[in-house]
């Protein structure tokens, strides 16, 4: 296999998902590697530093939290993108997950498709929302380098909260954040603000997108996203 084939590690205990996942990757031109516990891929992350990791939730020795835990206290392995395999439905563990710096989660049973669009999905965005790119989704269109929005072709008016948060979630479309994740990537750590102050700017976007604002939806109990679905 060339070494610049993007590589995933696959942290699972359930032979048949192994399976079924590692085959979805190698037909999606990725090369897969598989580990069953924790411990196991603790020691592979120290010899070598893989593209994404695909953790499941609970393993035979850690819970899978553990492990991103590391990940994300890691100073060589912070950035490195993690998607969780959960069996749990439930809306807390969703939440926990995403607090934990999860990228983003995905609940078994799921299809091949939906994993590998979740996952291009993520290693398209490593850190797009510094791009100068022009965005567009639907009919709504930003433009980093004049700082505008227009909806179909027409400018429309948007504060500048408003603005980052648009820009945000057109970076990263069809992913669920967390206000808490929403605060942090937007504003920054830094500033004390209210969660509460997401769902007012969130509420001003919408109003600002008019007739487009349907593109930003409530995720009941976690928090928002930007999808055309």
């Amino acid at each position: 296999m060339s070494a610049d084939k993007t590589t995933i590690l696959i942290v699972e205990d359930e032979p048949a998902i192994v399976e079924l996942v590692s085959y979805s990757l190698k037909e999606a031109g990725w090369q897969a590697l598989a580990v069953n516990t924790v411990g196991e891929a603790w020691e592979f992350l120290q010899r070598r530093t893989p593209h994404l990791v695909l953790l499941d939730w609970m393993l035979p020795d850690q819970a899978g939290l553990r492990l991103l835990a590391r990940i994300r206290a890691d100073r060589q392995l912070q950035a490195l993108p993690v998607i969780m395999l959960t069996a749990k439905s439930m809306e807390e563990d969703k939440i926990a997950g995403l607090d934990q710096g999860a990228d983003d989660y995905i609940t078994k049973p799921f299809s091949p498709r939906e994993l590998t669009a979740r996952i291009k999905a993520l290693l398209r965005r490593k850190s797009p929302e510094h791009a100068q790119n022009v965005m567009s989704v639907g009919a709504v269109t930003l433009d980093p380098v004049s700082c505008s929005v227009s909806l179909g072709g027409d400018k429309i008016d948007i504060g500048h909260a408003e603005y980052r948060l648009l820009k945000f979630f057109m970076a990263h479309p069809e992913r669920v954040f967390s206000r808490n994740q929403l605060l942090d990537k937007v504003w920054g750590d830094h500033v004390v603000i209210e969660e509460r102050t997401v769902d007012v700017h969130v509420l001003r976007l919408r109003k600002a997108l008019k007739e487009a604002e349907t593109l930003i939806k409530t995720v009941r109990s976690v928090g928002y996203m930007l999808s055309e679905k």
